[in-house]
Parts: structure tokens; sequence; C-alpha cells
């Protein structure tokens, strides 16, 4: 592990975090917010200045390796929780380093879990930041960095393999750099068109920049306390087909834009479709009552706003019935289609996981008999196979072993927490939601976690966001050695 060419890649991304921190320090200028303006100016020149430092001085250029490659994922993921605290910290906003680690973390890992009561009592600046941390995390840091590093001399194709949710990077050209770039354009586009709609409708252009920002991210981060619920109709149904289309492969969204039939025919798209379609269909049985359209447009909204792990919301399902609730938490680990930019266990993964289980069974039927999992038509690879398994029971694993240390802090340090509180905020912090049950439900924020358990949750965010391979990496012997 030749660790200054780590140095030199952090660097970099560090650096590029602290170009953008200007964004945020402009929106602050346009509203007259003086004191916020200079403080995210200073940010970002501290920012700046140590990553370029990183680079200069410390770093060196070259191409990677593949060890090298999925530590720098892990590491500048958590170098990003760090200095994008900045701006809270030199703002105010915040106390003191944990509530800005949380907000941090739960932004560029497009988490979209809040300490902040009301946002709209923020700074506008401050605010934006809060949005672009998701809009810059949706697709990934470490992808953006595909398209410049070359550039800098230092190689791509590991990093993509490290980013990576599918079984291999989905290209789209032979070249990382001209794939990285057109998914960029794709996500840019997306963002603009429904800023647009929903500055038709009945948000301000700031607001709709802010939500559009967070919903092609899957992130969630409202500029209202009361998320999507303080809109109308017709803004909830944009955020709805944006959230869905968030969800979606942006590789697949690239290929359909020339031959559009590539939706019906891709397995994983229809899959996500279906999953979502029946999850909707049973919460409209199980809260029928009032409204029909109200009805409707509430459970279609959760439904794709959790499957997506975007995390707004116009209803509190922590009133629904108990079935309904072990629904949303099994939504939670579905997540979105690989290569999208939601979180969760991925549809792909549960796919195979079901036609491999289903493979087995046959097996113990018929002895001799050879089957294999597939998705759709497309035979699946044993390999593939046994990555996904361990992935799953590395997942659980973490799960189990979160929700048991979160109540331990939380019944030893904070306020005692239910089962429901501490298992659902784990498994949203693991698939990148936002909100959970109970305590940390849709209505609620995480404001009044004890200091230990909100790191624990900001790690688990990362953790998740990375599909816990780059981070469970970082404390393996092998990585380190030369």
């Amino acid at each position: 592990m030749r660790r200054r060419h780590l140095a030199y890649v952090i660097g970099a991304v560090v650096g590029a975090v602290g170009l953008a921190m200007l964004a945020p320090m402009v929106v602050a200028l346009i509203y007259q917010e003086w004191g916020d303006a200079f403080a995210i100016l200073v940010a970002a020149l501290v920012t700046t200045a140590i990553g370029a430092a990183a680079m200069r001085w410390v770093g060196r250029s070259g191409e990677l390796t593949t060890k090298e490659g999925f530590a720098i994922v892990g590491l500048s993921w958590c170098a990003l929780a760090i200095f994008g605290m900045l701006p809270y910290l030199f703002t105010g906003t915040f106390g003191g380093p944990t509530d800005a680690f949380f907000e941090t973390a739960a932004g560029f890992t497009t988490t979209g879990s809040s300490v902040v009561p009301d946002p709209g009592e923020l700074g506008h600046g401050i605010l934006f930041w809060r949005s672009l941390t998701q809009w810059l995390g949706g697709m990934g840091i470490i992808v953006l960095s595909i398209a410049i590093l070359p550039l800098l001399g230092v190689g791509s194709v590991e990093l993509a393999r490290a980013e990576s949710p599918g079984p291999h990077p989905d290209r789209l050209t032979p070249r990382f750099r001209e794939t990285a770039k057109r998914l960029w354009l794709l996500y840019i586009v997306f963002t603009g068109i429904e800023t647009l709609l929903l500055w038709l409708g009945d948000m301000s252009l700031f607001e709709a920049i802010n939500h559009s920002l967070t919903t092609m991210s899957t992130g969630g981060f409202s500029t209202s306390a009361q998320s999507l619920e303080g809109f109308g109709a017709y803004s909830q149904w944009v955020v709805i087909v944006f959230m869905f289309i968030a969800g979606t492969s942006f590789a697949l969204h690239f290929r359909a834009l020339r031959r559009p039939a590539a939706y019906i025919a891709h397995a994983e798209f229809r899959l996500y479709a279906k999953i979502i379609a029946a999850a909707a269909v049973v919460v409209v049985i199980g809260t029928w009552g009032g409204a029909i359209a109200a009805t409707i447009r509430d459970a279609l909204f959760t439904v794709v706003s959790i499957a997506t792990t975007t995390g707004y919301g116009t209803a509190d399902f922590g009133l629904w019935p108990g079935a309904l609730q072990i629904l949303i938490v099994g939504l939670m680990f579905a997540g979105g289609m690989a290569g999208s930019t939601a979180g969760g266990v991925k549809v792909f993964r549960l796919g195979v996981l079901t036609t491999a289980s289903r493979a087995d069974l046959r097996r113990l039927i018929h002895p001799r008999g050879v089957f294999v999992a597939r998705l759709g038509r497309t035979a699946v690879a044993d390999s593939v196979v046994e990555s996904i398994q361990a992935f799953f029971l590395l997942y659980m694993f973490i799960f189990m072993t979160g929700t048991l240390v979160f109540g331990m802090i939380a019944s030893g340090i904070g306020p005692d927490l239910d089962l429901t509180t501490s298992a659902s905020a784990v498994a949203s912090a693991l698939g990148n939601i936002g909100p959970g049950l109970a305590e940390v439900g849709p209505t609620s924020n995480y404001l009044e976690v004890a200091a230990p358990g909100k790191w624990l949750l900001g790690f688990l965010m990362i953790v998740g966001r990375l599909e816990i391979f780059p981070i469970v990496l970082l404390f393996t012997r092998e990585l380190w050695r030369r």
C-alpha cells in the first residue's frame, strides 16, 4: 500500500469539496447573510488548502492497485464526513462536532437523517449546503473522481470497481472517464427538469432547487420540517416520479434514451417496479379511508420514498397498523436498483438470492440435476451468487450488531429507546434512508439520541453507502500489507 498515492487522491477529493463550498457561499451572499457567507468562505479556504497540501507536499500521483482503490473509497468518504462539517461549525449551526458530523454523514451518504428540528430556521447558505452534500454524494464523489483523476495521472478502473454496487462496473463506453461524464450529464439533466417542474408548482425557485438536489440523490433533506407534506399534490406527484427515476439504474436510463424498450427488457427493472407496485397496493388497502386520491398518493409516495431510500414523508407511517410498519421495514432493506443513487441491499441482490434459494431447493429434490440462479433469463455465475450471499450475511450481521450496540448506548447514556426505535434507526442508517419508527419516526428527528449513538449511526451510514466491503477492508491487515 503506497500511502503517498492515497494522500494524493484523497487530497484531490477534499480539495474538490472545498471548491464546492463556494456555491453555498454565493447563495448566502444572494440572501445577504454576510456572516454565514464569510464563515463558509473560511471553511472552503481551509478545506481546499488542506486538500492541495495533501496533493502537492504529501501525496504522489500514479496508477492505483485494487487494494489502493478500495482504501481510497473508504478513506475518502470518511474525509468527506470530517471536512464537510466545517461550514456547520464555522457558522455556528451546531454547538459541537457530534451533531455536525451526523448531519454531514447523513448528507454525503444521502441518508437524510437529521438533528435539525426545523430546517426553515437555518440560513439559505447552510440549507443549500445540506442539499448539495446529498447531491454530490448521490452519484458518488468517487464516481466524479473517475472523470477528473485521469487528468491528474491517477488510474480510475480500480476506483470504479470499489464503488460499483453490482457484480461489475456497468460501462456505457470502454473508458470509465467517458462513462462517468455521461452518467453525470444525465444526473444533471434530470435534476434540472425536476427543478423546473417543481418551480411551476407551489415551490419557490430556492425550494425547487433544494428538493431536486435531494430527490435525484435519493437523499431526503427538505427545506421544511413537514418534509413534502407541506406542499401540494402536484409537487408530491412530481417528486414521486423523480424518486422512482433516481432509484433506477442510470446506465439503464442512458440506454433507454435510444431504445425505450430497454426498461421492459431489463429483468431487475421489472422486479423493482413489481416490488413498488405490490407494496403500494398493500398500503392502499391497509390505509383505506377518507379521500381516495389522497390515500393512493400518500401510499405510493411512502412506498417509493422508502424503497428508493429517499426518506421524504407526506404521512406518518408510524401511526399505521403494525403489519404495514413491518412492510416499511422490509422496504428499507430492499433499496433500489444497482447503479442507481439508492441505498439498501439492492433489488439485484434480492432477485439473485431468491432464485439461488429456489435452485438449492430443486437440487434437494433432484440431486443429479443442474440448476443455476438467474435474474430474468440471464444465468448468474456461482462466484457472483457466493459474493452476494456473503454480502447479505455481513449486512444482516452488522444490522444485528449495530442494533445491539445502539440499544446499549441508548439505555446506558441517553433516553431509553425501545427495540423498534433502535432496530429501525440502525436499519435506516445502514440502508441510507432517514426516518425510522417510534422515537425516530417520520415526524421526529435524531436530536435527542445520545452522542455515541449519533457517531455510531453516522459510521453505519458510511458503511451502508459504500456497500460495506470498502469500510470493512480498512480494518483488515491484508489491505495494508505491501
